[in-house]
C-alpha cells in the first residue's frame, strides 16, 4: 500500500483526494439531514423564521471565511511543492498522459467506448438531460428542504449519475490508471515498462456468431444480433418498469416525459453494464467485450 499512499499524496493529487473526501462528506450530510426531516415529519427548515441583517452579521462571517481560506492557501503553498514539471517537449510524451482531473472521467470512458460515443454522444446526453430536469420533474415535494422519502427516485438517480458515473471514474483515472493507461490495483507498483496485450471480442462471438465473414466484411447475423440486444434493452426495461410500478406514472408524466426519463435512466445503467462487460471477462482470463452491436457504418 506504500505505492498507493505515494500516489494519493502527490502534490497534484492531494486536491483531488480532498475533493473526494468532501464529496463523500457532503453527500452523507445531505442524506442525514433528509433522514432527520423524514423522521420528524415536519422539515426543520420550516421552523426557522429568524432573520439577520446583511450588515454587519453576514459581511462579518464572509470576511472571517475569507481570512480562513487565505490562511489555508498560504499554509498549503508553503508546505507543498507546486506540481511543476520540465518544459514541454514535443518529442517526449509524459507516461501516463492524463487530462486535467475534471476530464479524467471522460478519458476513462474512452477505455470502454469509441471516441464518438465517449466524447460526443454521452456528454451531449448529459447536457440535454440536465437541461430537461426542470421540465420532467413534476414532483412538488422536497423543494426548499432536505428529504429522502419524498424524492427517492430523484436522489438515487442523481447520486448514481454523479457519484458512480462521474466521481468514481475520476478516482479510477487519477489513482488506478498508471503508465500506458494500464489499470493497477492499489497494492501494485506502477511499472513504466508494463505492456498489457488485450484481444478484444464482440458480444456476438460469445454466442458463437462471428463478427466478420471470411472476406472481412461484417456478418449480417452478428449485426442483427447486436441490434436485437440494443433495441431490446432500450424497449424491454422501460416497459417492464412501467408495468412493475403499476401506478399512474404514465398519466402523470405523459408519454413524452416518461420516454425521456426512461431513455436517460436506461442509458445511465447501460454505461455501467458496458464497463462490466469489458472488465469482468478479464477476471476469468477471457477476452474483454468491445462491441455489442457491429455494423458496416458504426459500432456500439
Amino acid at each position: 500500500m506504500s505505492n498507493f499512499l505515494a500516489i494519493i499524496t502527490k502534490p497534484d493529487n492531494i486536491p483531488i483526494t480532498l475533493l473526494l473526501v468532501g464529496v463523500v462528506f457532503f453527500s452523507w450530510l445531505a442524506l442525514s439531514k433528509g433522514k432527520r426531516n423524514d423522521v420528524r415529519g415536519t422539515p426543520i427548515e420550516a421552523t426557522k423564521d429568524d432573520k439577520i441583517q446583511v450588515w454587519p452579521y453576514l459581511v462579518r462571517v464572509e470576511f472571517l471565511a475569507t481570512i480562513l481560506v487565505l490562511a489555508i492557501m498560504v499554509i498549503w503553498s508553503v508546505s507543498l511543492n507546486a506540481p511543476l514539471e520540465a518544459m514541454a517537449n514535443k518529442s517526449l510524451t509524459p507516461n501516463p498522459s492524463k487530462a486535467p482531473w475534471y476530464f479524467l472521467g471522460l478519458q476513462e470512458l474512452l477505455v470502454y467506448f469509441d471516441p464518438w460515443i465517449a466524447g460526443v454522444v454521452l456528454p451531449t446526453i448529459i447536457l440535454i438531460g440536465l437541461m430537461a430536469i426542470p421540465y420532467i420533474d413534476i414532483n412538488e415535494k422536497g423543494n426548499g428542504y432536505y428529504t429522502f422519502k419524498d424524492r427517492k427516485f430523484a436522489i438515487l438517480t442523481f447520486s448514481f449519475g454523479f457519484l458512480v458515473l462521474w466521481v468514481s471514474l475520476i478516482a479510477v483515472g487519477t489513482f488506478l490508471r498508471g503508465p500506458g493507461w494500464n489499470f493497477f490495483w492499489p497494492w501494485e507498483k506502477w511499472d513504466p515498462h508494463y505492456v498489457a496485450v488485450l484481444t478484444n471480442a464482440d458480444l456476438s462471438e460469445y454466442f458463437g456468431i462471428p463478427t466478420h465473414l471470411p472476406d472481412a466484411s461484417v456478418n449480417p447475423v452478428a449485426s442483427i444480433f447486436g441490434a436485437v440486444c440494443v433495441i431490446g434493452y432500450y424497449t424491454i426495461i422501460p416497459i417492464y418498469w412501467l408495468k412493475k410500478r403499476n401506478t399512474d406514472i404514465l398519466k402523470k408524466l405523459g408519454l413524452l416525459r416518461y420516454s425521456i426519463v426512461a431513455f436517460l435512466f436506461v442509458t445511465m445503467i447501460g454505461v455501467v453494464i458496458k464497463i462490466i462487460l469489458r472488465q469482468t471477462p478479464l477476471l476469468f482470463g477471457l477476452n474483454p467485450i468491445k462491441y455489442v452491436w457491429v455494423t458496416p457504418w458504426f459500432n456500439v
